[in-house]
């Protein structure tokens, strides 16, 4: 193997006369049709102090998810979904929640009606409503808030940068100034007179846009809008579309944060995208940079790449050992409130919240992680200290599963993982079942174990027997049997009739308006057994005309969750008969939630 020589070379692109092993191949792409980002924008900005800074608080986190990241979903959410995201934010402490675009549709509009009318938001929590710099549309923004009386912020934004200014706008860099005065005027006019009412201004693509016009429309604004402590003024300056590394957004915010009139008065804010990739990034070093209010999104939906990772950034806080300020402890029910609302799936590697995240496949990383755990474990015994109180220190996991509520089995595991890709795959090209990734890992337990006792290689026949044995299984001590089902529309409405028998008892019940799942698990409340079904997958076995419907059960009681399956001709018999085995599974009488 050749020594290659360390050269100190000059950053820059690699040129012709570069050293043999530096050389590279041309692409056949058009680069030079784009500028570079230093050429549209210069910070002027003699001394920047960011670098030096470090991470000490969290700042305020404001979740854009219901405006910001509703808009970008290929189906917006509808009032329910909207009401249980909004409940979710509120759980896990969120203090300041943009609600909506009142004046963009009647569905954004009704539901900031329903906080003016109902204590679904609670006193400390901000409300923040969104509108464009024209006068109907404030109107109708300002109408959304009347009557509620949480502090409310009208946020009102414009697009500044020159192309938008050309292309969209098509006015020049007086006349947008003038838009957004008239645009500030009017919501000052209209809501001015609220007490509890603070207004917020973006300057879209506020990163590229010239520094000094940017600098001096903010500073008009304050200004007609009299920013004072008591009454201060947010202005949040997107990099809506994000073009450069994070430093030049570093520089930018801190050129704001020393320049902006009454920066005593001023709250400044971000909202990166993650065009590049780097919207994390970009938002760390803004808040060294001077930003104390960052607004994102939960796991980080949005336009093309998505807004800014919020749960991201608080957890990497959290990691550095500075307090998040959200509860992030059952990180799974978020997740899965979260993939709901969006109707958007959560990748197995996103950061934290992915299934893959404490998983190794790596024997050597699997080796580091079982020893860290041994000694994490040992200085806790020896300190008498329970785990939780001693200073984490595992090798490949920067926090501990156990504090966004991930149990210890699923990173001890790790040991058996590779087990877990090899008995999906046999199971897939045995029998063609595609297990959910979760379901996996419960079954490898299942098989770990049996292979511990005997030691011998598992057919694809012998591990879908494990299956069969563990999650399909036949009628256990709960003794709950599904004895008849029968669902048919009468006048324009689902009507569906249920007989259970439950300890030697049957009973008959009817239910309307409602799918056969939830029929059957109204049917199966009525007699004290409460289930919550959190996922339900329905694949086929085998191929053909002879094929068996399966269904894959992810269920809850009060005493934990777990899997089930049923396995039928048909595929509605298939997924009752799995409800079923859930409610058996879980004992005889289980609590209300």
């Amino acid at each position: 193997m050749p020594v290659f020589p360390i050269i100190a070379t000059p950053a820059g692109p690699v040129s012709s006369d570069a050293p043999a092993w530096n050389r590279q191949r041309r692409s056949q792409m058009p680069s030079h049709r784009y500028r570079n980002v230093f050429d549209k924008v210069d910070v002027p900005l003699a001394e920047r102090t960011w670098p030096d800074r470090k991470l000490t608080e969290a700042p305020l986190w404001v979740p854009v998810d219901l405006r910001d990241g509703n808009q970008a979903l290929p189906e917006p959410m509808d009032p329910a979904r909207k009401k249980r995201f909004f409940e979710l934010m509120v759980a896990m402490g969120y203090k300041e929640i943009e609600v909506g675009y009142p004046s963009a549709s009647q569905t954004d509009f009704d539901f900031v009606r329903v906080l003016a009318h109902t204590d679904l938001a609670p006193d400390d929590v901000t409300i923040v409503v969104f509108t464009p710099a024209r006068r109907d549309l404030i109107e109708r923004t300002i109408e959304s808030i009347r009557g509620i009386t949480n502090d409310v912020v009208v946020h009102m934004y414009t697009a500044t940068a020159p192309i938008w200014r050309d292309v969209v706008l098509g006015r020049d860099s007086d006349n947008v100034r003038a838009l957004i005065l008239a645009g500030a005027t009017d919501v000052l006019e209209l809501a001015g007179d609220l007490a509890n009412v603070r207004f917020e201004f973006s300057p879209e693509v506020f990163n590229l846009t010239e520094p000094d016009y940017v600098l001096d429309v903010c500073d008009a604004v304050t200004t007609l809008w009299d920013a004072t402590r008591q009454r201060p003024v947010i202005l949040n300056l997107p990099a809506t579309v994000e073009v450069a590394t994070p430093n030049v957004y570093a520089d930018q915010i801190e050129y704001m944060h020393h320049n902006i009139a009454r920066r005593d008065c001023v709250i400044l804010s971000v909202h990166p995208h993650n065009d590049r990739g780097t919207g994390i990034a970009c938002a760390e070093l803004a808040v060294l940079a001077g930003a104390q209010r960052v607004e994102g999104c939960i796991f980080g939906n949005g336009e093309r790449t998505g807004n800014v990772d919020i749960a991201t950034l608080a957890l990497n806080l959290h990691a550095q050992g500075i307090d998040p300020m959200i509860d992030f402890s059952d990180i799974d029910e978020i997740r899965r409130t979260v993939e709901y609302c969006n109707q958007l799936e959560m990748h197995p590697r996103h950061p934290y919240v992915g299934d893959l995240v404490h998983t190794a496949f790596s024997g050597t990383h699997q080796d580091a992680i079982k020893k860290g755990f041994v000694e994490h474990h040992a200085r806790a015994a020896k300190e008498s200290l329970p785990a939780t109180a001693v200073e984490w220190r595992v090798p490949y996991l920067p926090i501990d599963p156990a504090d966004i509520g991930r149990s210890y089995d699923a990173v001890i595991r790790v040991n058996s993982q590779s087990g877990k890709g090899g008995i999906a795959y046999l199971l897939e090209t045995g029998f063609g079942v595609e297990l959910p990734r979760r379901l996996q890992i419960d079954l490898a337990r299942h098989v770990q174990r049996r292979t511990d006792l005997d030691g011998t290689e598992l057919s694809a026949d012998q591990l879908w027997r494990i299956f069969h044995e563990v999650y399909v299984g036949g009628k256990d001590a709960a003794d709950v049997a599904l004895i008849s089902f029968d669902s048919h529309d009468e006048h324009e409405r689902t009507t569906t009739r249920v007989t259970l028998e439950i300890e030697g008892q049957q009973s008959n019940s009817t239910h309307e308006g409602v799918g056969p799942v939830e029929a059957l698990i109204e049917a199966l409340t009525v007699h004290n057994r409460h289930i919550e079904i959190l996922s339900l997958t329905q694949t086929s076995v085998r191929a053909g005309n002879d094929s068996d419907a399966l269904t894959m059960v992810e269920y809850r009681t009060v005493d934990g969750s777990g899997w089930v399956a049923g396995v039928d001709r048909s595929v509605l018999t298939a997924t009752l008969n799995a409800v079923v085995r859930a409610v058996n599974s879980a004992g005889h009488t289980i609590a209300a939630r």
